[in-house]
This record gives C-alpha cells, structure tokens and sequence, in this order.
C-alpha cells in the first residue's frame, strides 16, 4: 500500500506487465496508462468472504456501490462477524498454556493465561440453521441423597412440563436453542453474570472480547432467552461499569425500552482500593420484563425491628410515616393544626399531603396521625406492622445488605475446605434477595452463565425449579460437587436463613460432543508429528467446512517444509479452521447414527428430553 502510494515505478512495472492487471486497474488514454488507484485500494481492503452478506472479512468499513465513504455522499454500515454465533476453546481453564488464533492469516498468541479460540467465521443463513438445530444429550445422571444414578428419562407433570432440575454443559447458545423446545415462555427469572469484557476478571473465559463482538455475543444469547420467559417473567444481568450501559442499550432494543424494569447498584466491594484515585465498590445489575404490564415482583419481607408502641396503642407496634406526598393537587393542599402546641403546617414546596381533609380527619380520629416523638413537629401517619406485614417492604435500587465478593468467596471456601475453589462467586444472600424478589416456589429459574452454581444452590434450597448452562469443565469439578453437598444438606450461605435441611435431586447431562471433540483432541496434541497423525483421523472422522481441500492439504501443506517450520500453535490454528463450526454437537436427528457413539442409555433420555418415547 506503501509503495502503490508513492506511485513506485518498480510497482507500476509489474502491475502495467500482467494483461489481466492492466485490463482491471490502468485506462488507457493515447499512449499514456493511467492508475486507477482508488480501484486498487478497493481491491485490496473488499476480499470479500464467500457464502456471506458481509463485504469485509477484517474491518468494519462504510461503502457504497463498491466505493469507499469518502468517494460516496450515499453511505451503509458494513461491520464483520454480525451474525457469528458461536465461541469456542472453553472447556479448559489450563492456567499457563499459548494461546493461539489465526486470522486473516496471521497468528495472535500469548504465553500468559490461557485464552479462549474465538472462531470469527461468518455463517450464512442455512448453516446458523444447522447450527442450532436440536442437539442430543450423553453422560445424563440423576444426582440425589443416594448418589448418582443413569438417567434414561426426565419427569414431568400432568401438563407434559419437565419438573426436573438441570445442570447442562455445553455451549450455552446452543443449549438455549436446544431448551426452547421445551420451555419456552416457561422461565419466571433469568438471572446471568457473564463475562465483564474486563481483561482482567476472574472469568474462565476469555472475556477480551472487543466491545462490538462482545455485544454481539451477547444479543445472539439474550435474543433466545427472551424467547423462553414468561410474560409476567423477569431478566437480571450482573455487570460493571465497563459494558453495563452499553448492554442496557442493547436490551431497550431486544426486551423494549417500556420493559425496563431498574438498574439496582449492588456493593459488591466494601474494601478500598488505596493504590487509585476512586475505588471501584459496585455492579449493576440490569432488570427488564418480558412483558412490563404483567411483570409480578414481590416485595422485601419487614424488618419488625423498627416498631415500637410508646403510646400502648391496641392494635399493636407502628412506625412513623410522611404524611407529605408528591404531585401536587389542589384537594390535597390545606392546613393542619397541631392540636398540641397550635401550630399550622402546610405540605414541603412542591409536595401535597397524602389524603384529602376530609380523610385526614378520620384518620385523626382513629389515632393514625401523630406529630413527633414529643408531639410538637408536623404530621405523621402510623403504620403498623401488621399492616406493613402484610403490604411488604419496597425494594430500593442500592443494595448493601446481601454480601460482597468476598463473602460469596469465604462461602465457597468453606464448602471445599480450601482456599483454591472459584474467583469471585456471587455470595448467596445477592441470589436469594433476587429470587424472593422474581419468584414464588417452583417457578422455574434459569442462569446460562452457570460458574460455581450460586444460582442452582440457591434456587435448589428455596424450593424452585432450576436450569443452570455452563462449558467450563469446573462444572463437574465444582459445580456438581457443590450441588451435592448442597442435596447433602450443607449449612453454609443463606442455609440457616432458609432452614435448609438436605434432599432433592438434579440432572446432569451434556450437549453430544462431535466436532467439539476433534477441537480438544488438536489442542492437546503435543508435537508437530501427533498433529499430523491426528489430521487422517479427523478427516476421517469429523466434519471440515464444504471449501476445504482435503487431499491438497494433506500431500502438499503438511508434509511441506513451511508447514513444518511454523509453530506447533500455528499448525493447530490451521487445522482448528478446516472444522465446520456448524457440527460442533450432534444433533437430534442424527443420534442413531452408529459413528456418533450414543449409547441406548443417551439416546433414551434424548428421547425424553423432548417428550418423545425412543
């Protein structure tokens, strides 16, 4: 580009040499070739992707009629990967291995913590479509006081509905897509704390996404999830700072703007960071309904120890309440004497009283309104706890009473009996003030961002229904084994809270693994020559993309001494692009097929999964 800008003769000479080059990028005029080097910018900045409405395969870029903006008064937004679904590497948390990924030709790779692959691939319509098509299950277990058992079968209720709990690993989209069939409009609350897109979290993720991926990531996601709650169903995401408005941007779009519910602050740091100017104490938590005007929430529980009775009032403890409201009326508006000291009062600038006279003076009669602690300030009314009891506290939006991150650590820690468990795990008190808030018992409850299963655990000992979607493989090492403890009767977090006492039962199953498999069999390969054995079996064995030349990779690229000479990462990235990122899982219709592995065990709870009979 460097040279084409300074018109370099030795440039010009090879392009004015190949016909075809000439034809394309030069006009002649009499005897003078004239460069048409907007036309070759273009040629070199389009390399349009095959099979996709995308134009440009690296960059975002705004054209017109195949010029770029600043030849053009008539513009459109093109932007990469729009429509790719699918993430992967996030099966493993190795601490201290290369990350690698290969775009556009290039290697990205780093020494330091291991990074997801985020496979940039633009899918075309029909291949999103195979991509989320209904997936089969394998390992499913059911999991209760008497350990763990094959499951064969979910239960379900009169109506045909799963009453099960389940635990799914396995790319959460895909999971999502795969549950819609069964419950859809079914969820009372979404509750999700997925990556921050920090850089630096405790997530197991690779969570460096830039801004428009990580965005896009999480509209493909929150797009079916919506699909699967109730009307009178909720969504709370957990965030910080640094996507938190930009997701309440992107879900006024997907949720509604009139559906959203709250932002609540959560102190989820009482500790301060001394090392910087302003310390970091709180998460955002984003609530939107399904549908706001049958949107049901409960109300906090009193706190009774608030009231008193100085007056010996019959009818029980009361606390004092303003008697000023807002938006004023006219009705609303008068004296009040106080029959103490004489005094007149009239409601704050800009408010009114809470009553009309009329009903001020009954409740003045019935000895609801009193005038201070000594009887000399301006009107209150009594509200007595057995009223407030049966009405429920309001829910503020800053929320410093349900533990810290730290706690939610300590709680972890203490079911493990040991210091090396989870970062920063939700605490317990966080999910059971946001469950109170959005459920009753037995509603069904779903986070697809699972972690170390605050969610299922805390769900599971209130007495809802739950679903929990997560890929890490800490869900069998610290998910599962908390929910067993958890069934076994553990009394840390909210237990005592809750009186919890032990039972209950959960179902573990995973999404069937088929090219998923192939993507974990070439990131363990561990020498240039067993990626190269482990190639045949692939290709044999594994679904590649439509495009890929098998034979030509494997007589010409691999015994090829460029080939040989790039990193051992740099092979594997080469390789991991050939696999059809649409055949990731196995799907439904496809489970009897003898090459996929699905035992009669597998394909019956399949079977069942989707209310059918194998």
């Amino acid at each position: 580009m460097d040279l084409i800008n300074k018109t370099d003769p030795q440039v010009m000479a090879l392009l004015l040499s190949d016909a075809e080059l000439q034809r394309h990028f030069f006009t002649p005029i009499n005897d003078v070739f004239v460069f048409k080097a907007q036309d070759f910018h273009f040629f070199l900045d389009s390399r349009k992707i095959d099979n996709s409405y995308t134009r440009f395969a690296n960059r975002i870029g705004l054209s017109t009629n195949q010029k770029l903006l600043r030849e053009n008064a008539d513009v459109v937004l093109d932007f990469p990967f729009k429509d790719c679904v699918l993430s992967g590497g996030q099966s493993t948390e190795d601490g201290t291995d290369t990350a690698f990924n290969l775009k556009n030709g290039e290697i990205e790779q780093s020494t330091q913590k291991r990074q997801e692959i985020f496979f940039n691939q633009v899918l075309a319509f029909d291949e999103i479509d195979r991509l989320l098509d209904l997936k089969a299950f394998a390992n499913a277990k059911r999991i209760n006081a008497s350990g763990k058992s094959v499951a064969t079968k979910l239960n379900r209720n009169e109506n045909g509905e799963i009453t099960d709990n389940i635990i799914i690993k396995g790319n959460n989209l895909i999971a999502l897509h795969t549950l819609a069939t069964q419950i859809r409009d079914k969820v009372k609350l979404i509750y999700i704390d997925p990556p921050y897109n920090t850089g630096n979290d405790s997530f197991k993720y690779n969570d460096r996404f830039n801004h428009s991926t990580w965005l896009t990531f999480m509209k493909n996601r929150l797009e079916i999830a919506r699909e699967l709650l109730k009307d009178d169903g909720s969504i709370w995401i957990n965030l910080d700072d640094n996507e938190a408005h930009y997701c309440k941007i992107l879900c006024d779009e997907i949720f509604g703007r009139e559906n959203f519910v709250s932002n609540i602050v959560w102190q989820h740091r009482k500790s301060v960071q001394s090392d910087i100017a302003i310390s970091l104490s709180h998460n955002h938590i984003l609530v939107y309904a399904k549908k706001s005007n049958e949107i049901t929430l409960n109300r906090l529980e009193v706190d009774d120890t608030k009231y008193e009775n100085p007056d010996n009032d019959p009818r029980g403890k009361w606390v004092a309440t303003p008697f000023d409201a807002p938006n004023i009326r006219p009705n609303l508006t008068y004296p009040i004497t106080n029959p103490n000291t004489g005094e007149t009062y009239y409601p704050p600038q800009g408010r009114c009283w809470r009553t009309t006279q009329s009903e001020y003076e009954r409740l003045l009669s019935e000895n609801r309104i009193v005038f201070g602690k000594t009887g000399n300030s301006k009107p209150q009314a009594k509200l007595f706890l057995s009223e407030a009891k049966q009405k429920g506290n309001s829910v503020k939006t800053w929320w410093d009473d349900c533990g810290t991150a730290t706690e939610g650590t300590k709680e972890l820690q203490k079911i493990f009996e040991t210091k090396n468990t989870f970062s920063t795990p939700k605490p317990e008190k966080l999910l059971e003030k946001i469950i109170h808030i959005a459920t009753q018992e037995n509603d069904i409850v779903l986070d697809f961002h699972l972690g170390s299963g605050t969610t299922a655990a805390v769900a599971h000992k209130m007495k809802r229904q739950y679903i929990g979607i997560e890929q890490m493989d800490y869900i069998e090492t610290i998910t599962l084994e908390r929910m067993k403890k958890v069934i076994a009767g553990e009394q840390g977090g909210i237990s005592k809270a809750v009186n919890w006492q032990g039972g209950g039962e959960l179902v573990y199953c995973e999404l069937a693994c088929l090219n998923e498999t192939a993507k974990q069999q070439i990131l363990l390969a561990n020498s240039p020559e067993n990626l190269t054995a482990l190639f045949a079996e692939i290709c044999e064995r594994y679904f590649l993309k439509y495009n890929v030349n098998v034979q030509e990779f494997a007589e010409n690229i691999l015994p090829s001494a460029e080939f040989k000479a790039l990193d051992l990462n740099e092979q594997k990235s080469m390789i991991l692009a050939m696999l059809d990122l649409n055949q990731m899982y196995v799907s439904y219709s496809d489970m009897a097929d003898e090459e996929n592995g699905l035992n009669e065990a597998e394909q019956a709870f399949s079977c069942s999964f989707y209310g059918e009979n194998k």
